[in-house]
Order: C-alpha cells, then structure tokens, then sequence
C-alpha cells in the first residue's frame, strides 16, 4: 500500500485522486500530448485523472460545428499513424477499432504565385515525375535527399525521440552522430544541396512551419519529416481530427481514466520540493503521486509554480528564448463544392524568405502571405451538409511580441484573404461564402494559455532543441513531468505524442488493477 502524498500545511485538504492505496497521477491538460501522457499512465499501473479548463477534449484539435459544418481546430496532417496505434494497443485493443483512417493523396497539393502547381505524394516514381517537371536534373537530387532524410529519422527520430534529454550527458552521447549529419545547417539549406530549382526548394522545405519553425533557422534535422511521410504518407480520420479525439476519450473511458473537463489547474503544489497535487480555480486540491504538465511548458514556469525560485526555468529565461510564429485561422464554408481543390493544398506567395523574415524577425504583418488551405471534404463529404464544402485556411502571422492590435486587423486581414482564395483557386468564393469565423494570435493567448499567442510554443531551432528544450522531467520540482509542443522532441502530432512516450522511461512502472474490458 502506497502512502498518499503529503501536502503543504498551508493547503487545503485535497480530494483523493484514485482508489485508497493506489498510486496517482494528474494530467492538466487534455490536448493529444496529455491524452498520450494519460494512456501511457494508465498502462503504467497509475490511477489518472486527467483535467483541462477548456469544455471538450482535445485541446487545439478541439471541434467547431456552425450551420451543418464540422471543423477541425487544429491538427489536419496524420504523419505517425503508429503512435496512435500505440496508445490502442497498450491495452490489448486496435485502433481501426475506434477510428477510420483514410489514406490522403496528394499528400499536399503546393501552388506557386505563377500558377503552376505541384502534387507532392504517392509512390516515389510518382514524385520524381513531377519533379522532373520543373527541374529533370533534381530528380536524382531527390533520391539522394530523401536517403539523407532517411538517416536523419533513423538517428533523430526512431532512436532519440522518445529518450529523455536530462543531462549534459544525454547530449555529447549523441553529439558525434548530429555533427555527422550536419544539424547545423538548416533544413533549407539542406535541402538546397540536393534541388536547385527554387519552387521545388519552397515545396520540400516548408515542413518546419507544421511545427513552427523559419525554414531558414530550424535544425535540419527536422528534415527527418520528408521520411516520415514517404513511410507513412499522409492519413485523414473520417469525421475528422474531432474523430480521432472520440475515439481516444472512449479508450481513455473503458480503461478507467477519469476526465474532468471544464476544471483550471492553478497550482503545482509541493512538500520537500516534490509536486504532490495540484490547487484548482475554485480553491480545492487535489493529491497526487505524479503531476504531468501539458500546458505550455512557458506558462507552466512562469505561473503554476509558485514559492522557491526557480533552478533553470527563470522568468528572464523564460523570456530570452524564440517564440514560434502566431496563426490566423479563417474556417468558413461554401454553398457549393469546388470538387478540383485537393484535401492539403499550400499556396505560395510571391516571396518567400523575405516574407519569413517579415513573420519571425521583423515580426510585421505584411501585404502578401502564403496559406495552407484544407479542404477535409474532399476525403469526407459529411463534414458539410449535401453540395457543400468545409474549409479551414491558415496564414503564419508574427506573434504576440509583434504587437499587432488584432481587434482592429482581423477583419481586414479576413477580408485580404478571402480576396485572394477568390482569385486564385476558389472564384466567386464571396458569392458562396456561409458559416465563416476565424482566430488570432490572441485567441491563442486566452484559449490555449500560450506565451505571446504561439502556434508552437518555442522555435525548434538546433538551440532550442533535445537537450536546450524544455525538459520531460523538470528540474524544479520532482515529479513533476511535462509534454506537449514546448518539450521535447517538439511540436507536431509526432512530436508531442512521443513526448507522452519519454514518459515511460522516466516514470516508474506499479502494479495496475485490471483494466475493464
């Protein structure tokens, strides 16, 4: 039997979490990361309780429905599709069983300011044809690109990205194998030794953005991303992202989680410099063995831990690191269907490093943007009600710091986008237009808790990652765990589901009472 931990004098009494004698966990937060993080608990032997202050699962992946539409919030890629399956089979169960993935092709669809556009997918051959049609001589460039991303992931993925980075220690172990595969140079200019043709360039290293990243300053390891697609490709669950979350929270249900939602964590509480619970908004705590954090990782520091100065997590620490970029978010439906739009389809600009250095440096809100448009009806036409179409279109903004009112630009810049869908691949888009709505920067502040209003928390730049990221364990507090965007490995589904995974090198394992069945 377990003794309950011990809490300050000073608290309230705590309501137990878990049956008498168990071991405990709480999880804040209930977006893919503390999911992942709770399952992973369960399986562990951990009684969890996981809680988020938000009304339904999901965190940025939570769902919209207006006027017969569905919307996705957040995460449209499926990249990893094993690690979802992961979290199923833990428990003896399949994830076919909750969830219908559907294979997307093209995995992307880029269209450039000229017109011509690029399906990006399929088999090998399939993408060296159409390479071959801007550039023949980058086809074997390609090739040998795509054998260097394969390295990358073998190294940076399948063997780094669920080992916690604690230590010194952890990082000059692997410190030889990322010299030799030059992690210092970014994925644009990685991936500008193998193509020389400058849109070909564009559309292979625009994948830092999913994770919230500048091409142009992200590790090149993060190149690995071109593998990960080639090996899995790109899959869409039916009913959408909202889907996927069902059918997690009904896994998380049969397996005895308990979920609290609408429920604010305030505090990280703490005895002999261990987290044993956690206070809430209205006053109560509550106990605990393990504490997982999946808020942002900036947030947690500088707000939930209240007391002893901090070791490493200082608030000018805190402040000195670089920010991802914000997201404006434009989800709207149309009256009609525009059956030639594919699923992912990326729209580039006339400019392209300058507008990055426009979005991360100058961090001014510029008259041009490219635009990552989703179109789930293409795969899953119950999405809209009959003859019509959902969307959700994203534009990369400056953050926060930029200090861009957006009470006052949002409409216009609403208004700049829907102009240019209209003259590029959806006419008479404002004839059709129904059910439309959008997010800022400063919906992500309030929603998400996210330091200056980021898609991503921190950059992941060769600085700031493995070991220069935040930490899965923290050094303030023991017991204390955290996930999500903010930790290591990094952003992305892939990225925050295998931070839940360190997990289970770093928590011990007890006895677990039968699971239901």
């Amino acid at each position: 039997m377990s003794a309950a931990p011990v809490l300050p004098e000073s608290s309230p009494r705590p309501a137990p979490v878990g049956p008498r004698g168990s071991r405990s966990a709480v999880v804040i937060g209930a977006g893919f990361g503390g999911i992942a993080a709770a399952l992973r608990l369960r399986a562990l032997g951990y009684h969890v309780t996981l809680m988020d202050r938000l009304d339904q699962l999901g965190g940025r992946a939570q769902v919209y429905r207006r006027d017969g539409f569905v919307f996705d919030a957040g995460p449209t890629v499926i990249t990893a599709p094993f690690l979802f399956e992961e979290l199923f089979t833990l428990f003896g169960r399949e994830l076919k069983d909750y969830v219908d993935l559907r294979p997307v092709e093209p995995w992307y669809r880029f269209r450039f300011d000229d017109g011509r556009t690029f399906d990006y997918g399929g088999t090998v051959e399939e993408t060296l044809d159409e390479i071959g049609r801007f550039e023949p001589r980058d086809q074997a460039g390609y090739l040998r690109m795509l054998e260097h991303s394969r390295k990358i992931f073998d190294k940076g993925f399948t063997e780094l990205g669920d080992r916690p980075f604690s230590s010194w220690r952890d990082m000059l172990r692997v410190a030889p194998a990322l010299a030799r595969l030059r992690s210092d140079r970014s994925v644009y200019g990685m991936v500008s030794r193998y193509l020389r043709d400058p849109a070909l360039r564009q559309a292979f290293s625009i994948q830092p953005l999913l994770v919230g990243g500048n091409p142009f300053d992200t590790t090149s390891i993060y190149a690995l991303i071109h593998y990960l697609e080639r090996e899995w490709g790109i899959q869409f669950p039916m009913g959408g992202t909202g889907a996927l979350v069902e059918g997690l929270g009904r896994l998380m249900e049969e397996v005895g989680i308990e979920v609290e939602l609408g429920v604010e964590v305030d505090e990280i509480l703490s005895a002999d410099g261990r987290a044993c619970g956690v206070r809430l908004a209205d006053g109560s705590a509550r106990s605990a063995h393990v504490v997982v954090s999946n808020a942002d990782a900036p947030f947690l520091y500088k707000n939930m831990i209240p007391g002893a100065p901090r070791k490493r997590w200082t608030d000018r620490k805190v402040d000195r690191l670089r920010y991802s970029m914000g997201l404006f978010v434009l989800y709207f439906g149309t009256t009609k269907r525009y059956g030639d739009v594919a699923h992912h389809t990326i729209l580039m600009g006339q400019r392209y490093q300058e507008l990055l250095a426009d979005i991360f440096d100058r961090q001014v809100l510029a008259d041009d943007f490219s635009l990552y448009l989703h179109r789930p009806t293409a795969t899953d036409p119950s999405m809209a009600p009959e003859g019509c179409d959902a969307w959700y279109v994203l534009s990369p903004v400056p953050n926060l710091q930029s200090g861009i009112d957006w009470e006052s630009e949002g409409e216009r810049y609403r208004d700049r986008i829907v102009d240019a869908l209209d003259a590029t691949v959806l006419p008479d888009l404002r004839t059709h237009l129904t059910a439309d709505f959008y997010v800022t920067p400063n919906d992500f502040r309030s929603r998400y808790l996210t330091q200056h209003g980021t898609g991503f928390s921190i950059q992941p730049t060769l600085t700031q990652s493995a070991y220069f990221r935040f930490h899965n364990r923290s050094e303030e507090l023991e017991n204390l765990f955290l996930v999500g965007a903010g930790t290591h490995p990094g952003a992305g589904l892939p990225g925050v589901l295998s931070s839940a995974k360190v997990l289970d090198r770093l928590i011990p394992r007890v006895q677990l009472e039968a699971v239901q069945s």
